[in-house]
């Protein structure tokens, strides 16, 4: 077979896409990295808990070093924090200042650069408001005490540089009830019991510099579940009554640290690894050497597959490494902590669970960009315009990160990929980095300039949208190829993005890719080809962050339905319904649903029945009610409510019974408020008592109750 492209270059150039924005993030005020005259090098904090009186009182002796000549005062923040003296071994107290928003301590005497400064200052804090919360006992949680110190809270418990361009040593010495367990950073050096008080004394040593928001303190009843990686200690910390499920819930953690180990070529750097669950805590929140995540996190085995927490555990694992080995040194560069975190538990899910549960979940974290980038606003991907540093942790930072972290990665090819992560890794560790530094291991690692990358995918906002076109040619046998880069640029997104992309084509001779660089608002390309090829395929792999339009006629898609990996598939359900409900569409969209192998492709394929044959499929939507994957059933249980047939009730009430899913019994319940009547009320308010994981159940009994007396109420 003969196959070779043409570049044609063009001048045809054609509209941009607008996108909608309703937040206009450049009205935010613009940000800096923080200067500062001293490092804070080690922070000994020695506190006395009482959870009764929501109280703690304590010291924190700070040692730092002079960053300037004639340092004679010292600025730490502080906030909710009552300080009483402050003092120096060996001499009588310091002078202070103190207001709402920090500490600043005269030192009594100038020192010069690289001079170190010793001094302690006692505090005591009563219920703070942030950064430490003291949680009452209820129904769901123990009685405890526990610490959520990102962005800037650290400062909440304890007075600091509360700022990540530094990173510090730190010793966390808590005085505590006896009948508790106190967890922090680093290594336990010791418990023991202090009869004079009645109290335990535990003894954590974090010896690793790092920043105060990785300050973490845990303290509660909590049962202590002892895992481990080879020497590597790995515990969880739970609730009595979470033993059981958190067992298997947390199983795979040496498992996820063993593979980011091999994957980036540094072996984990901390002493142990925890995970404590925390009643103040909705996913969850990296700290250095253990994790908090939140208590909803551990369910029954049933619930798993409605809310499994495996990725976000993976997620808060892998920010061991991106996030605490190296930080972000301003709020800024949020992304070197967040995309590579998520791209990280992108790569562990498609390790662990396969390629197609891989492509998923990148196509999920471009779907989550593009809607906050269509729905809210676009910005750089490194922002300085920020009120406060969670306004730059959104779905820039995190999925769209992710992509550009795998785009980069097809530039590059896996081997210097990950030689480049490894690399970055080794000379940064313990630091706080920006993205800077990234771009220059990538050259000092592979000799190549990227900055055109950077420039256009992390400096600019926006992304790629594309309007493609494909003819054939019968009397050249030649394929035509019309690539249009269709993107708005008047808020700063490029006129044209230079880009690698794959073309795929199926012909009866087989399969044939060719990855073409793109650098032009409009390209044209040629393939000499011995026959029209089954599929043109724009971006095999799914590589591109990008939004795209490609019509093609019937016969194609419905090979593609047929032939092309889960995201293909999926797209060419939904590119079906333009071509209407005509015998060959339905057929091959029921073959689909019924057949796939996939979830995905059965669930869009549905979907798409839906809208070319809508109400017509009542007896396929049954069937596939009892399709394996339970986001396939709740689909189709969505689809029959939508018909509001009342003889599809008892239906809805056999589902709920029978099925193992929390989310498919509550869309059962909907259904019914969407079809039922009032002589089905008595049924949903059963339901409503049932016990299930983030109140689905309940919820939806109680919408569906309301549903129906709202459609009964006479005008």
């Amino acid at each position: 077979m003969i196959f070779r492209y043409i570049l044609l270059s063009s001048i045809l150039f054609l509209p941009g896409l607008s996108v909608a924005q309703k937040v206009d993030i450049y009205q935010r005020p613009f940000q800096e990295e923080r200067s500062r005259d001293y490092n804070a090098l080690h922070y000994r904090i020695e506190l006395t808990f009482d959870l009764d009186r929501k109280y703690f009182s304590g010291t924190n002796q700070i040692t730092l070093t002079a960053l300037k000549n004639n340092f004679s005062a010292c600025k730490l923040d502080a906030e909710e924090l009552k300080v009483t003296g402050i003092s120096m071994s060996g001499s009588k107290g310091l002078n202070f200042n103190q207001d709402d928003a920090g500490l600043i301590v005269d030192l009594g005497h100038e020192y010069n650069y690289g001079d170190t400064v010793i001094f302690t200052v006692e505090y005591y804090a009563e219920d703070p408001k942030t950064g430490l919360y003291f949680v009452d006992g209820s129904s769901d949680n123990p009685q405890m005490v526990v610490t959520d110190s990102w962005p800037n809270r650290a400062r909440h418990w304890f007075p600091c540089y509360d700022y990540p361009n530094v990173k510090s040593t730190q010793e966390i010495i808590i005085h505590a009830d006896p009948d508790l367990k106190v967890l922090s950073n680093g290594r336990l050096v010791g418990v023991k019991a202090d009869h004079g008080t009645g109290l335990k004394t535990w003894y954590w040593s974090q010896e690793k510099p790092h920043c105060t928001y990785l300050s973490m303190l845990a303290i509660g009843p909590f049962e202590v579940i002892e895992d481990s990686l080879g020497d590597l200690p790995v515990n969880y910390w739970v609730y009595r009554e979470n033993i059981e499920d958190a067992r298997w819930a947390f199983a795979k953690t040496p498992y996820m640290i063993a593979f980011f180990n091999e994957l980036y070529g540094y072996e984990y750097p901390w002493a142990k690894y925890d995970q404590v669950i925390s009643p103040k805590m909705g996913g969850g929140a990296e700290a250095t050497s253990a994790t908090i995540l939140g208590q909803g996190l551990i369910h029954n085995r049933r619930a798993e597959q409605d809310f499994s927490a495996q990725q976000i555990i993976a997620h808060e694992i892998a920010h061991q490494w991106w996030g605490d080995l190296i930080t972000l040194r301003t709020w800024s560069h949020a992304w070197l902590n967040e995309s590579f975190a998520t791209y990280s538990d992108y790569l562990y899910t498609r390790y662990d669970k396969g390629e197609d549960d891989g492509a998923y979940d990148l196509h999920r974290k471009k779907e989550q960009y593009l809607r906050e980038a269509r729905d809210k606003y676009i910005r750089p991907i490194v922002f300085n315009r920020y009120d406060h540093p969670a306004e730059n942790f959104d779905s820039h930072s995190y999925p769209k990160g992710a992509i550009v972290l795998h785009m980069l990665r097809d530039v590059l090819g896996d081997d210097l990929f990950f030689r480049c992560l490894a690399y970055f890794l080794h000379k940064h560790a313990f630091q706080s980095v920006e993205t800077y530094d990234f771009m220059t291991a990538i050259k000092e690692v592979t000799g190549q300039n990227l900055d055109w990358f950077f420039e256009q995918f992390i400096y600019r906002p926006g992304h790629v949208v594309f309007q493609v076109k494909a003819d054939w040619d019968e009397n050249r046998k030649m394929l035509l190829m019309d690539i249009g880069q269709v993107q708005d640029t008047t808020k700063g997104v490029p006129f044209a993005y230079r880009m690698p992309v794959k073309i795929g084509i199926r012909t009866s001779e087989g399969n044939l890719t060719q990855k073409l660089w793109l650098d032009e608002r409009n390209e044209k390309f040629e393939f000499e080809l011995v026959e029209k090829p089954f599929m043109v395929r724009f971006d095999e792999g799914n590589r591109l962050l990008k939004e795209w339009t490609f019509e093609k006629d019937t016969r194609e898609l419905l090979y593609q339905l047929k032939e092309d990996d889960v995201i293909g598939r999926s797209w060419a359900a939904a590119e079906l319904v333009k071509h209407g409900g005509n015998e060959d569409v339905v057929k091959a969209l029921e073959e689909s649903a019924r057949t796939d192998s996939y979830w995905l492709v059965r669930q869009a394929s549905l979907e798409a029945l839906d809208k070319v044959a809508p109400g017509e499929r009542t007896a396929l939507y049954k069937k596939m009610a009892g399709d394996p994957d339970s986001r396939v059933r709740i689909t189709s249980i969505r689809l029959l409510g939508k018909s509001t047939d009342k003889n599809l009730v008892d239906f809805f009430k056999k589902m709920y019974k029978d099925d193992d899913s929390y989310l498919v019994q509550a869309k059962a319940l909907r259904s019914i408020g969407r079809c039922g009547g009032p002589g089905d009320i008595s049924f949903l308010e059963v339901a409503r008592e049932a016990d299930a994981p983030r109140d689905v159940i309940k919820i939806a009994a109680q919408w569906a109750i309301s549903k129906i007396q709202k459609q009964t109420i006479p005008n």
